[in-house]
C-alpha cells in the first residue's frame, strides 16, 4: 500500500480522515515516522486497535 500518497492527501487536505487497522499499524507508523511533513497528521486511536489518522487543523 502507498502509505506515503495517503499522508500527503491528509497532510494537503485532500483526504478527510484515514483509517489504519491493527495489521497495518507498524508499516503505516514507519511511513509516518519518515514523512517530512508529520506535524500536519494527527492520529486517534479507537476501540478494536484501530487508528483513525486526520490532517492537522493548525
Amino acid at each position: 500500500m502507498d502509505f506515503l500518497h495517503i499522508l500527503d492527501q491528509l497532510a494537503d487536505g485532500e483526504l478527510d480522515q484515514y483509517e489504519v487497522s491493527p495489521e497495518d499499524a507498524f508499516e503505516f507508523q514507519q511511513a509516518l515516522r519518515n514523512y517530512g511533513r508529520k506535524q500536519n497528521i494527527v492520529g486517534t486511536a479507537v476501540r478494536g486497535g484501530k487508528i483513525i489518522y486526520r490532517g492537522s487543523e493548525s
